[in-house]
């Protein structure tokens, strides 16, 4: 720091004690901090805080560390950089009115009120980092009530609609994911990062990467074994993932999904994605009776109430066990 800078703080700090302390204790206190103050090199902040593009730097780094995936950490950066840039404040200075504002814009020009909400959460997250890192005094969306939204129901897929496309399925790679899909309930980007090294078929499990780099161990029915060990018998490749598109090479999401959009079509069934097995892998091993917390623990569910996002309540199912329990 040059020396009137140096100066400059040590009047700020002068301004500062004289009004707390005595006029003969000032002076000696004053001398102290100054010949402390020559032993330090300070770096001088204009605004008093970091620029706004250091403060993003740091959450997502931040972030990053913490485990959130590349995925993750793309959607926070273009949530966050799109909200500043719309307010055009510097980030000390945003406040309540300025969100609402944004979110009121938002919804005016047809953004679903769950995509505001989500926007809100995700804002909600890095302004409540900066306060608690003391790069803002508070949090300008602490304040802001999560925003109600009509939540449509998710069905699973029916035991008729799971037969349909079984058999519509071209060849025994296809079934082979079919079966892994629904036996795993596993997320379509721990299936594709799989390796034939990660499956043990003897006894029926696979350790999966899942968010986070989390590991968990999944287990398959004998169906999915059964097919896996066919499928695996008819490579002759020398690739090491599990899965392989027409060239050998690894297969990728948007390959499983084009694979299952096809799927859907000569099957007539309707909404098939990856997400959709998770969804159904749920709900049944729930309506079958096993406990929640170990089906949040077999999906990689921190919490089960994300698990319960997942579960498709079954409404003949309910109304058999409300005339069981109130008979």
């Amino acid at each position: 720091m040059a020396t009137q800078d140096k100066a400059l703080l040590m009047h700020k700090v002068e301004g500062t004690l004289r009004t707390r302390m005595f006029a003969n204790l000032l002076e000696e206190a004053v001398d102290e901090i100054q010949d402390h103050l020559d032993e330090f090199e300070i770096s001088h902040i204009t605004d008093g805080t970091l620029e706004t593009e250091d403060m993003l730097d740091s959450y997502i780094n931040a972030k990053k560390v913490g485990g959130r995936s590349e995925k993750t950490l793309v959607r926070y950066r273009y949530v966050i950089e799109r909200f500043l840039k719309a307010v055009n404040v510097k980030t000390k200075d945003i406040t309540t009115e300025h969100v609402r504002n944004y979110f009121a814009k938002e919804m005016a020009r047809g953004v679903a009120e769950s995509t505001v909400d989500g926007i809100r959460q995700i804002l909600c997250g890095y302004f409540g980092w900066l306060e608690h890192e003391k790069m803002i005094r508070a949090n300008p969306i602490s304040n802001i009530e999560a925003i109600k939204f009509q939540k449509k129901e998710r069905t699973s897929m029916s035991d008729a609609d799971m037969e349909l496309l079984k058999r519509h399925c071209q060849n025994i790679r296809d079934r082979a994911i079919f079966n892994f899909l629904l036996a795993t309930g596993c997320r379509i980007s721990e299936v594709t990062n799989l390796n034939r090294t990660d499956v043990d078929l003897d006894n029926g499990e696979c350790i999966v990467l899942g968010k986070g780099n989390k590991e968990r161990t999944v287990f398959l029915d004998d169906v999915a074994v059964l097919t896996l060990r066919e499928y695996l018998s008819s490579r002759n490749d020398t690739c090491e993932a599990l899965f392989v598109n027409k060239r050998g090479d690894r297969l990728q999401p948007g390959g499983v999904r084009a694979m299952l959009k096809v799927l859907s079509e000569k099957a007539g069934v309707d909404n098939v994605h990856p997400h959709r097995f998770r969804r159904t892998m749920v709900t049944r091993l729930l309506n079958r009776g096993m406990p929640i917390q170990e089906v949040a623990i077999l999906v990689g569910h921190e919490k089960v109430d994300t698990t319960m996002r997942y579960f498709s309540s079954n409404k003949n199912r309910i109304r058999n066990s409300y005339r069981i329990y109130t008979a």
